[in-house]
């Protein structure tokens, strides 16, 4: 179908997932680029912080109730269903997957592909830029407090670890948010190069955790049956959220601009800030499997939204956009 990508990246990740199942690291070599896991995640959350544009965030906030929806859709409405998805009776949702739904469910908004598909789709740009920034700024902070609360009921995450989570994540972000004066410039300009590594340090967590996740005996308990169980959960799920943020918008009475921006920013789970939230967050075996839904979810979002994308931007032209 014209306008669905291959997303090359996901498949990479699936690869080292299927190298992991293959030929896992086992001993001093698991022991070893497990610390190396744990300090690129600090090196990617370093440059999260100085990526980030605080005048980006600042400058759209005027438009509140926009970003109070958007920001209630990634924070509330997805940790709400996907709660109740990882509570449904164990023939509808894998046990060993709810700890992944709940975790799917506590991440920020994914911030190039929500942007780019507003821009297709024709919507409030400006709007997406500062919810995207905003949803992933607040997410540093919400998510790893949210995905304490939660998946402590199921026993993935213990009370005590909560502050070394928190630290792992915030102190590297923060110093990046400090240095940006000094170090914004480079960071922009050496975007690709440094793009780079974000991606190898995801594909470098996915294949330590799913070689743990291998070695504790992931595939001993999840099936094909469970695979397939799990891509309709998460059909359902973007669906209901799709509804939901897009019903809601025009209920609340925002134009056809900032609806998009809406849909596309509140229906969106970020893989890039997800990977590594999942091996700061919890053991190596539980952030194996804790990823195989936002995988799932992540490829699933990608093709509903460029198809939805080329819809709205079929529409009539109706005028200038909002800002």
């Amino acid at each position: 179908m014209k306008g669905l990508k291959v997303d090359w990246y996901l498949v990479l990740i699936i690869l080292m997932a299927v190298a992991a199942s293959v030929a896992p690291a086992r001993g001093e070599v698991a022991i070893d680029l497990g610390w190396a896991s744990k300090i690129l995640i600090g090196v990617v959350f370093f440059l999260h912080g100085a990526r980030l544009s605080r005048e980006a965030v600042l400058k759209g906030l005027t438009h509140w109730r926009l970003h109070l929806l958007i920001l209630g859709a990634t924070f509330v409405l997805f940790p709400a269903l996907c709660v109740g998805l990882a509570h449904l009776p164990a023939w509808i949702t894998p046990p060993e997957l709810a700890s992944g739904l709940i975790l799917l469910g506590c991440l920020p908004s994914t911030i190039q592909s929500s942007i780019a598909f507003v821009g297709v789709a024709r919507g409030n740009v400006p709007a997406a830029v500062a919810a995207a920034s905003a949803s992933n700024m607040i997410g540093v902070f919400l998510t790893p407090l949210l995905a304490s609360v939660l998946m402590h009921a199921k026993g993935a995450v213990s009370a005590g670890s909560f502050w070394a989570i928190v630290l792992q994540l915030l102190a590297p972000f923060i110093a990046g948010q400090l240095l940006r004066p000094w170090i914004g410039g480079f960071v922009t300009r050496h975007h690709a190069t440094l793009s780079k590594l974000d991606r190898g340090t995801i594909l470098l967590i996915v294949y330590v955790a799913f070689s743990s996740a291998v070695v504790e005996g992931v595939w001993n308990r999840l099936d094909a049956l469970d695979l397939a169980r799990l891509l309709v959960l998460c059909l359902v799920l973007l669906g209901a959220v799709l509804a939901a943020t897009a019903l809601a918008a025009r209920a609340l009475g925002f134009d056809k601009a900032d609806e998009i921006a809406i849909v596309f920013c509140g229906s969106k789970k970020s893989l890039a800030s997800g990977a590594p939230m999942a091996a700061a967050l919890l053991s190596p075996a539980v952030a194996g499997v804790a990823m195989i839904p936002l995988m799932v979810f992540h490829q699933i979002q990608l093709m509903a939204c460029a198809a939805i994308a080329q819809r709205y931007a079929q529409r009539p032209d109706t005028g200038p956009i909002s800002g």
